[in-house]
């Protein structure tokens, strides 16, 4: 869906997981409590890349990875 984007990844604080796109913070789960679904992850990419980066605020509590 967005052949142009480019993933990196570290190690942050215990029990921490963010998405940062174009430096802007979207996803916390420190702040949240959960993880993001992944729908939520590609439109807030899409948002971004139309120069709208918005938070993602739905999550659960389970980490799903595809």
């Amino acid at each position: 869906m967005f052949p142009d984007a480019e993933v990196s990844g570290f190690v942050g604080r215990r029990g921490s997981f963010e998405i940062e796109i174009n430096e802007h913070l979207v996803f916390s789960k420190l702040e949240m409590g959960g993880f993001p679904y992944d729908e939520d992850i590609m439109e807030a990419i899409g948002k971004a890349k139309d120069g709208k980066p918005e938070k993602i605020t739905r999550n659960r509590k389970e980490c799903i990875i595809l």
